[in-house]
């Protein structure tokens, strides 16, 4: 290959990888934009403009005296006993003094504390503060409710100030000191029993209400002042993980698929078809299947797990765990592509290297290796490929451990779980820039493999034509001497060129 051809090749790949760069830094701008949280309107705002903090934590109505600020929303509660008694559906609070929402699918009641009222003088009867109250809510409940039932949707509302708020089947119990120092919210059946299946309580809002003009409500910023608050507050360490967790297992296949593929040329049929089957089929379960049965192997009730865990070395729930999910399941494609590609080799050129004295050690490394090299490349990329994007298997034996064991597919899944939007299309455009890459190498690694392959090809085949018509007399009167048929030359060249290429 000349430099003129080199620099080519690289200049093409540079200008590709360039572009691949730009499409990457707009994607991530655009995901970052687009997820930015926006402020979040009821349908018909009854009074008003509602604003909403940009970290949807704070809503200031307009014309109102209060604000809301410091909202949160607990998804769920706890049906289980708290201390040995069972006091029914149960959600934990900061502390007291806090204006409370529960929504059911029957309707929602929100508790003002006494405190509140008398602070802001409020007529919880009264139909417009419920609506200015029904406007702060709403948008502040939906920003945060990740898909489920939201208040917005509520058609039936209760206002209470008492700590105890008995409607239809369900009684409501505020601001409970359950434990010494530990408040409660509970949602019980009027009948005594199972609340969660009586009354089917949703999710708990709370918030402090505060003096209108003390409000911090805050504003979104420019696109770019966005995105950069967005890529400073992001946790980067699924990025390391996977990174990490790739390097060691590529590594680690790569050597354990060459000797895979290289032991299975030295042993009989029927027995190549058995450890075949076994090194193939983490390439057909599904990862979780793969995951669940290194579990059994080496999770922490196993004699096997329990012996690592005791030298200081645990197999389960680690990084070590996820090298080893990653190992298994991108193991397949390198030993596939190496194995396939010693089978292709003519055995003519291994059985001539023999005859010339090398040694097996040295026929793979100085012939099958060079020759195989392509393929082997090949099934390197696409098995750091498979380990990049591997979940199932790496979440059912290591866990989703945020800098442990949470690698960049794990960050996706539960980043959109919990309704973290620009985080899970940033880490879905890092791995789909990623693989654009992976796939770019393996076309122009191909490309150019093929190239020299068909050149170098044609050099064998014209050296060995050259050398077949120097034969015969020197006085060309006289037939030559007669020596092996054309086929046999062309061979017994070929060979002598491709030793000789590896001696060197």
């Amino acid at each position: 290959m000349d430099k003129g051809e080199l620099f080519g090749l690289g200049g093409r790949a540079a200008r590709l990888l360039a572009a691949a760069a730009l499409v990457f830094a707009a994607a991530v701008f655009s995901a970052a934009v687009w997820t930015v949280p926006v402020p979040a309107w009821a349908e018909e705002p009854p009074l008003g403009g509602v604003e909403v903090s940009a970290d949807g934590e704070a809503a200031r109505l307009e014309g109102c005296d209060f604000a809301i600020e410091g909202f949160y929303r607990a998804q769920t509660g706890s049906n289980r006993e708290i201390d040995g008694t069972y006091y029914g559906y149960t959600y934990s609070m900061d502390g007291p003094g806090l204006l409370t929402v529960v929504n059911t699918p029957a309707c929602a009641v929100v508790h003002v504390p006494q405190d509140c009222v008398d602070a802001f003088d409020l007529n919880l009867e009264d139909e417009r503060l419920q609506a200015q109250l029904k406007a702060l809510l709403s948008p502040l409940d939906k920003g945060m409710a990740k898909g489920a039932a939201s208040l917005e949707r509520q058609e039936v509302w209760h206002f209470t100030s008492r700590q105890e708020f008995e409607v239809a089947d369900a009684r409501f119990l505020f601001a409970q000191e359950l434990k010494e120092g530990r408040y409660y919210t509970v949602v019980a059946a009027v009948n005594g029993g199972d609340a969660k299946a009586t009354v089917a309580p949703g999710a708990m809002d709370t918030c402090r209400l505060v003096p209108a003009e003390e409000a911090v409500v805050a504003e979104a910023g420019s696109p770019l002042q966005q995105l950069g608050t967005f890529l400073a507050e992001l946790d980067y360490s699924p990025l390391w993980v996977t990174l990490r967790t790739c390097g060691v297992a590529i590594v680690l296949v790569f050597f354990l698929g060459l000797a895979a593929a290289y032991f299975m040329l030295r042993v009989s049929k029927r027995a190549q078809d058995i450890f075949d089957t076994i090194f193939t089929i983490p390439m057909v379960l599904p990862p979780t299947v793969c995951g669940f049965l290194l579990l059994m192997l080496l999770g922490r009730n196993t004699a096997f797990g329990r012996f690592f865990i005791d030298i200081g070395f645990p197999l389960a729930f680690s990084w070590q765990a996820t090298v080893i999910a990653a190992v298994v399941v991108a193991f397949p494609l390198m030993y596939r592509s190496a194995r396939g590609a010693f089978e292709s080799l003519d055995p003519n050129m291994l059985d001539a290297a023999r005859t010339l004295g090398w040694s097996n050690g040295r026929i793979f490394m100085k012939l099958m290796l060079p020759l195989a090299w392509s393929s082997i490349a090949s099934g390197t990329v696409l098995a750091f490929a498979r380990a990049l994007g591997e979940f199932g298997c790496t979440l059912f034996l290591a866990g989703n451990q945020l800098g442990s064991t949470r690698t960049i597919p794990i960050a996706i899944y539960f980043e959109w779980m919990n309704g973290n939007q620009a985080a899970t299309w940033f880490w879905t455009i890092v791995l789909i820039v990623f693989s654009f890459l992976v796939i770019l190498f393996i076309n122009i690694w191909s490309r150019h493999t093929t190239k020299y392959r068909r050149r170098e090809t044609m050099k064998r085949g014209r050296a060995a034509t050259g050398k077949r018509g120097g034969g015969g007399r020197a006085d060309g009167g006289a037939v030559a001497k007669e020596g092996p048929g054309p086929r046999a030359m062309d061979e017994a060249f070929a060979v002598d060129s491709i030793l000789e290429g590896g001696a060197r």
